[in-house]
């Protein structure tokens, strides 16, 4: 790429401009141009065709401990993303290349070869490498088989479960023949749990009375409870937990934008039942990474495990969106189109 029309084009950004308190609002992030990055020796300069958006960047918005160091004020907002490789200075990676990578809220970013994943896109379509088959995906792979270890005709429930993890959670549920409840937020996600994912049961968690409708959805009881959301529903679902239980603890959502302490459940039952809750971040495990593409992908490809994606377009459209998805108004993987695949920048 030419430095002329590099200098004509610039680089179109969103960064954190405040700390949120609460819910993100939009004045929480600014959007700013920069100049496009000049690829360093080894380095490689591409161009964003999709952000992911996920929950776990409401804490990277906080400066509060936590098991990353948070985006600092004024820097461009974390996020996984795929793209185009533009311009190369590696010998492994070409224009035209598609890579995922971990370029955050803008669409051109540039940085060492050895930290891209090179995609094929007849392998499956290019979003599902920060869907499916990326870190939502690998997250519901490893929460549930090395912590939930779920066996043939146990009762497996899974919250947030029309979302990017749960719903991958339920169907790897499936496949190991366990019966399978989810949890969500509105009559047409519990539907799609159902009919096109083939949970055996899903509950409203706004409309059901879930003591109740876990009892009757769960009648054996409760084997392996993987949690994305806390709060509410992990106190339900403790009240039916089977003796040797294993909670996968993913994520709490339900309280990532609590102004104060949340009462937590009484912790009672996980001694009676001799029940296991561990808390696990996925990035502590990706040497199980290659294990998990070899199994994933081919039952992605042959509709085993289906997915959605919520997909908006423009970067500008990113803080909506990830405020949007706090609000449950999402359904499916949250995505942003950011741009469309080509080897060059156009003016």
């Amino acid at each position: 790429m030419s430095s002329v029309v590099r200098s004509r084009a610039m680089n179109r950004q969103i960064r954190l401009k405040s700390r949120p308190s609460g819910i993100p609002t939009a004045a929480n992030f600014e959007a700013a141009d920069a100049p496009i990055p000049s690829p360093a020796e080894g380095g490689v300069l591409r161009k964003t065709l999709y952000l992911s958006l996920d929950p776990y960047m409401r804490g990277r918005m906080s400066d509060a401990p936590s098991y990353a160091a948070p985006v600092n004020v004024g820097d461009v907002m974390c996020g996984h993303t795929v793209s185009e490789v533009v311009e190369s200075r590696d010998p492994a990676f070409h224009p035209g290349d598609i890579v995922a990578a971990y370029d955050g809220w803008q669409q051109y970013a540039s940085g060492a070869g050895k930290d891209l994943r090179k995609l094929d896109p007849s392998a499956a379509p290019i979003s599902t490498a920060i869907g499916v088959l990326g870190m939502p995906g690998f997250t519901a792979y490893v929460g549930l088989y090395d912590i939930g270890q779920p066996k043939a005709g146990e009762t497996v429930v899974v919250s947030a479960a029309s979302g990017a993890v749960g719903s991958v959670v339920g169907q790897l549920a499936k496949i190991r023949g366990c019966r399978v409840v989810g949890v969500a937020g509105s009559r047409d996600k519990c539907r799609f749990v159902v009919d096109e994912l083939g949970f055996d049961a899903c509950l409203n968690y706004k409309t059901d009375d879930l003591a109740t409708a876990l009892k009757e959805a769960c009648p054996s009881g409760v084997d392996v409870y993987f949690d994305n959301v806390g709060g509410a529903v992990l106190a339900a679902v403790m009240r039916v937990l089977n003796r040797g239980a294993r909670i996968p603890l993913c994520g709490m959502i339900s309280e990532y934008n609590a102004t104060e302490i949340p009462a937590g459940p009484s912790l009672r039952p996980l001694l009676v039942n001799r029940a296991m809750i561990k808390g696990f971040i996925v990035s502590d495990h990706y040497d199980r990474f290659g294990p998990f593409l070899r199994e994933m992908t081919p039952l992605v490809r042959g509709g085993r495990i289906k997915f959605r994606e919520d997909i908006v377009d423009g970067l500008d459209a990113a803080p909506a969106a990830l405020i949007g998805l706090f609000e449950g108004r999402n359904f499916g993987k949250m995505l942003v189109r950011v741009g469309n695949a080509e080897a060059q920048i156009k003016n």
